[in-house]
């Protein structure tokens, strides 16, 4: 699966990504460097709106994007990404703006 085919789902899941409180939500890892294998996993960093970042709401859409992507996604969110992989995730990432 490349980007562009992560980018078209996540456009066409806007509505369902937005009852979950997501403002923006971005692509990186090798699936954002045109770099992943068959197996690859699908890197995801996400920012909640106020009041939606919740482990249970998390844990719920984090369901729904491997549902619908049908790949393995690791999940970040914006507020928990290591000061230390911040920079590394910053040059690649590809947001989708909800």
């Amino acid at each position: 699966m490349e980007l562009r085919d992560i980018l078209s789902i996540i456009h066409a899941q806007q509505h369902r990504l937005k009852e979950f409180g997501v403002r923006k939500i971005g692509v990186f890892g090798s699936i954002a460097r045109n770099e992943a294998k068959d197996g690859s996993d699908l890197d995801l960093i996400v920012e909640f709106k106020t009041g939606f970042s919740t482990f249970k709401n998390y844990m719920r859409l984090y369901d729904f994007l491997e549902e619908v992507t049908g790949k393995k996604v690791d999940l970040l969110t914006s507020e928990g990404v290591s000061p230390h992989i911040k920079p590394y995730i910053d040059k690649e990432i590809v947001y989708e703006e909800l």
